[in-house]
């Protein structure tokens, strides 16, 4: 018999499945209630101080309508900024379920499509209820024209770059392939959140909000194709070549 399938091997393997799902249910669960406590906060005002106090941080003293650092790092925010915007946003979604459905993994290409766009909506819907102007502190050095809170690039970028990238990593067996993806997606998301703020259209606490919900969405998602995965209802991992 196949050592790897005997009894006690195949408990083994349970057990250790069992208690990775237990500590990323843990995970999902802290950053629902660290956004839920941060939303709280926000509304009462207590972020009101600090949020203030870091966009002032990253102007010039004397000229808030200038921003610290050298000149051409307003260029860089602004260009990346975009890739958190509804139409690259849009973009890299449509090619990521491109990509699936060439692969032939169209149930993958369905799973993607439902967990990026039920995400879009969740992110629209949590404008809407709390309703917060965007900052007046200084001045913004992009046009914007929606409400603060959660921020809509720092949640729409976490929920698509981080649920692609979730999803995708589902579809290669290799751990070192899952973890490159996931931590370029991570990277990305956190520069983005980052110029908003450079930008002065976004409090730290929209920033933030936005990257805790988008990340337990994320890995919300990651969780149910795992479990559609092993019921073999959603394609499962390719295996490495050899």
């Amino acid at each position: 018999m196949d050592k790897a399938n005997t009894p006690i091997a195949l408990i083994r393997q349970y057990l250790r499945r069992e208690q990775r799902l237990l500590l990323l249910l843990l995970v999902g669960a802290a950053l629902i209630a660290g956004f839920l406590k941060l939303a709280g906060e926000m509304a009462e005002g207590d972020t009101s101080a600090f949020d203030k106090a870091f966009l002032v941080a990253l102007r010039t003293p004397g000229d808030l309508s200038v921003p610290i650092g050298p000149h051409w790092l307003l260029s860089a925010m602004r260009d990346i900024t975009a890739l958190g915007g509804v139409t690259v946003l849009t973009l890299v979604s449509i090619l990521a379920v491109a990509f699936l459905l060439i692969r032939g993994r169209w149930r993958q290409a369905v799973m993607t499509t439902l967990a990026t766009g039920g995400g879009a909506a969740l992110g629209g819907l949590l404008k809407s209820l709390f309703a917060r102007p965007r900052p007046e502190v200084v001045p913004h050095l992009v046009e914007v024209n929606s409400l603060s809170f959660p921020s809509g690039h720092s949640l729409n970028s976490a929920i698509v770059y981080l649920t692609l990238a979730v999803l995708i990593a589902r579809s290669f067996e290799e751990r070192s392939a899952r973890v490159f993806t996931i931590t370029v997606a991570a990277i990305l998301v956190l520069t983005i959140g980052f110029s908003r703020l450079y930008l002065g259209v976004h409090y730290p606490s929209d920033v933030l909000g936005g990257w805790t919900l988008g990340a337990a969405w994320a890995l919300a998602m990651g969780l149910v194709a795992s479990r559609l995965q092993r019921e073999h209802k959603i394609e499962e991992p390719e295996e490495a070549p050899a």
